[in-house]
């Protein structure tokens, strides 16, 4: 068949198929997923679909008649083993062998699982996939008491979720404060007074270390400080990794994700990557990372079907993240680093204000809870390298659009 051959139905990899199309890629596309559902919407996996207000037929992304519009055929359920370079093929398990022109690597992420004794016990759950997400509603459905072993964006969503279903939840944090890593203190902090205002039991500077039996088919998961706490079910998010194996195993260099550029070429003529699994350039901090966002492998997608059909788009957007909890909208652009000065725009005893990061008097990233018109302003700024003061951040009366008028 050749063409252009994609590894998974991921954002990134139908965004590709996609943008090929539009930009006149007229030669076969195939895409081939070890997952059997059509591709679908993983945002509400942890909140719409885990509370019941999503339909499963309302996750998917497209149906088999737009795909069959587009040419793009999908091979569901198969999955990719080896990459053979030399001969231009892709074996899937089982023996078969797809040959392609141009090879794009659009695979994702996995969860991180837990390395403790006790981590294989039935009833320790995680979320990435969409079949996780069915045995985790069943579970949850039946559950009394959550425990969640992580604080990032998935054990917090988590947690909202089970706690609105009228669930004991205790969330155990290894570090001092929740989403240390993407977010300034005081948005730490008033997620922490969010989740502790509706019941949720908040353990930081803690770490599991061991899973043992407990009483009615439960668990007890044993803390660091000998403590334990009691669950029907043990939800742990700590984090995903990329999948990059199938690259690094066929001499694709990878370094945290595989290292693209900003058309998503790796260092092997005629294969790209996207997605989770990829690692690129980022000039707002100066450095390689690797994001877990769907807008992030979208525009990824983007520009490597433009890059395909023979179009250099490159990919150079803002990075933007959200997350849902409670009546609580997070949403985040730019990327922000500790050593950041952060100001404060709005009222957080109202739950309506955003933080401003500052770099020196250059503008790095806007986190807002529940000011959506500030993140479409700051993803415009950052995006042209415009920046605020921060007194006129901090300023309400002050309209940040002038500044857009001035550029």
């Amino acid at each position: 068949m050749s063409g252009l051959l994609i590894i998974g139905a991921s954002y990134a990899g139908v965004q590709a198929a996609i943008s090929a199309r539009e930009a006149g890629y007229q030669a076969p596309i195939r895409i081939v997923a070890d997952e059997a559902d059509l591709p679908y919407q993983r945002p509400p996996l942890s909140k719409g679909f885990l509370s019941g207000s999503v339909a499963h037929s309302n996750l998917i992304l497209r149906g088999a008649d737009f795909f069959a519009a587009q040419r793009i055929d999908m091979t569901l359920g198969h999955r990719a083993i080896r990459i053979d370079r030399d001969a231009r093929c892709v074996e899937l398990q089982g023996g078969e062998r797809l040959t392609y022109d141009t090879l794009l690597i659009a695979t994702g992420s996995r969860a991180r699982k837990l390395a403790i004794p006790g981590h294989d016990r039935d009833g320790i759950s995680y979320l990435r996939t969409l079949d996780d997400a069915v045995d985790l509603k069943r579970r949850l459905d039946a559950a009394r008491s959550v425990v969640i072993v992580g604080g990032g964006f998935i054990g917090l969503e988590v947690a909202a979720t089970a706690a609105k279903a009228g669930k004991t939840v205790t969330l155990i944090e290894a570090a001092s404060r929740l989403l240390e890593r993407a977010v300034s203190p005081l948005i730490s902090n008033y997620l922490r007074d969010l989740h502790q205002g509706h019941g949720v039991d908040i353990r930081f500077n803690e770490t599991a270390v061991r899973i043992d039996d407990g009483p009615d088919s439960a668990h007890d998961v044993v803390c660091g400080d000998g403590s334990s706490v009691h669950g029907n079910l043990i939800v742990a998010g700590i984090g995903g990794i990329a999948n990059d194996e199938l690259a690094s195993q066929a001499g694709i260099h990878c370094s945290n994700g595989i290292d693209v550029d900003d058309c998503g070429r790796t260092d092997v003529p005629g294969i790209y990557a996207a997605g989770d699994c990829s690692n690129h350039y980022n000039r707002l901090v100066g450095r390689r990372v690797r994001l877990e966002s769907v807008q992030n492998a979208t525009d990824q997608g983007k520009a490597v079907g433009a890059a395909i059909a023979g179009k250099s788009e490159p990919n150079d957007s803002v990075p933007r993240f959200w997350s849902d909890q409670y009546d609580a909208k997070l949403q985040i652009v730019g990327l922000s680093a500790p050593s950041d000065v952060a100001v404060i725009r709005g009222a957080i005893e109202q739950g309506k204000f955003s933080v401003f990061y500052y770099r020196g008097t250059t503008l790095t990233a806007v986190d807002s809870i529940n000011r959506p018109g500030d993140q479409m302003i700051a993803r415009r700024l950052i995006a042209a390298s415009q920046s605020p003061t921060p007194e006129q951040a901090a300023d309400l009366a002050f309209d940040l659009k002038k500044l857009e008028a001035v550029g």
